[in-house]
């Protein structure tokens, strides 16, 4: 028995090690693969996919309309109260009175099929070409949703980078610092400088390790972001493979490219809307035109007064036909549906004008404020490099008392201002790359 227990409780403790281990389990990405695993799991790309779907059962829903349509049906009557009609009296003899007959039996009973197939109908061809077009737009759609995701995915990936890289920055002032305020804590005990030079030099650590816990707060924030944007649960563990040192910049740039828009999601998208509105117009021409269908019917009809009997006989009827439906009058309601139609498609050529030279200035500002971004980048490192000089200079002098701590804390508080500058141009820098890239069309999924 005790060997039972003690069986059950290492099978107990196994358990809880693997439901560990899984929860433990940290994802490993870099911004491809980022990108890749929000492709199929962010709820708005799922959302579209099913919208793709949507459309494809709708172009086959119309397609059915065109389709043999075939009914079946089946009838019971119990006549309670057989009717009555009054008959003149000279059918029966008896002029000048009216006498009561009842028409029918009590028990009536039928069934049959119908068959009915549209021949003609010139809107119902028109909305062929609808379907199909409707579902190209919907597939379009999803490559929106595709690339909208891959622009947010990278921007909450470039958050985290540089949020990482203003950490590592931070380790390093801080490192620095405290050796420093070591050093002068121990010259200060051996009265080479006074306590106020301690003072100044704590209220910068101070101010370090608070801001260090200002940036991993946000830190946590970013990488929530990202899991959310990749469609991960929050409660995962994600790490980035991916380093600032590891992206590449680009510093040169091509002539203005004025057919860019022609590379947009969003222009294609209002192109296929246009091609509706241009179906809309034809489908409502087509309202004038008649149409024409088949129908066929057979049927057995029962009846008697017994319902033993019921079923002894049957009565057949079996027709086939077409109907013809010619428009002739409609209160002016489809003539006004057209002009309405051909409204529409003079509103999306205008947009389509619009979203062009929109494109185009959206191009424009995204390679201007790159440009812009390379060079402040490559200012605020400069800067930073300098800064970082002028600390160690400063630090060597008050070392061998040539200098004040005023100099050190100035140099530190410099050092740390321009690496701000600099983190913050790097941020701007990479998301303006993403801008870039997104309005010439260069993001395509």
């Amino acid at each position: 028995m005790k060997y039972k227990y003690l069986t059950l409780i290492l099978c107990l403790f196994s358990i809880t090690d693997v439901r560990a281990q899984l929860t433990d389990t940290v994802a490993h990405f870099s911004l491809q693969e980022a990108i890749e695993y929000a492709q199929r799991n962010q709820s708005s790309i799922q959302n579209a996919k099913i919208d793709e779907e949507i459309a494809a059962n709708t172009v086959k829903q119309t397609v059915g309309i065109g389709l043999p349509q075939v009914s079946g049906n089946l009838n019971f009557n119990d006549f309670l109260k057989v009717p009555t009609n009054l008959l003149p009296g000279e059918f029966f003899g008896q002029p000048g009175t009216q006498v009561p007959v009842q028409f029918g039996v009590k028990y009536q009973s039928s069934f049959g099929l119908e068959l009915n197939q549209l021949l003609f109908d010139g809107t119902y061809l028109v909305g062929l070409q609808a379907s199909k077009t409707y579902r190209e737009l919907s597939s379009k759609s999803l490559k929106r949703s595709r690339i909208e995701t891959a622009v947010a995915v990278s921007k909450a990936y470039y958050s985290v980078l540089v949020s990482n890289e203003q950490l590592s920055l931070l380790d390093a002032n801080l490192l620095r610092l405290k050796k420093t305020l070591n050093d002068t804590k121990a010259l200060y005990a051996n009265g080479f400088v006074e306590k106020i030079d301690v003072d100044r030099l704590t209220v910068l650590n101070n101010n370090l390790e608070t801001e260090r816990e200002n940036v991993i707060r946000l830190l946590d924030l970013n990488v929530n972001l990202l899991k959310f944007q990749m469609g991960m649960s929050i409660q995962s563990k994600l790490t980035l493979k991916d380093s600032i040192a590891g992206l590449q910049v680009v510093q040169a740039f091509a002539v203005s490219d004025t057919s860019a828009y022609k590379n947009r999601i969003e222009y294609s998208l209002l192109e296929t809307q246009k091609k509706l509105n241009e179906l809309d117009l034809k489908r409502y021409k087509s309202q004038f035109l008649p149409s024409l269908s088949a129908f066929g019917s057979t049927s057995q009809s029962l009846q008697s007064n017994n319902f033993g009997t019921l079923f002894d006989r049957s009565f057949p009827t079996t027709v086939i036909g077409f109907r013809l439906a010619v428009p002739i009058i409609s209160g002016g309601i489809k003539l006004y549906q057209v002009r309405n139609a051909k409204l529409e498609i003079l509103k999306t050529q205008n947009n389509l004008v619009n979203l062009k030279n929109g494109i185009s200035l959206e191009v424009e500002q995204a390679q201007t404020t790159y440009r812009n971004g390379l060079k402040s980048l490559e200012n605020q490192n400069r800067n930073m490099e300098l800064a970082q000089e002028v600390l160690r200079v400063t630090k060597i002098k008050y070392e061998q008392g040539v200098g004040s701590s005023i100099e050190v804390t100035t140099a530190e508080t410099s050092l740390k201002e321009a690496q701000n500058n600099y983190i913050n141009a790097l941020y701007d820098l990479l998301i303006n790359k993403v801008n870039m890239d997104k309005a010439l069309g260069k993001i395509v999924y």
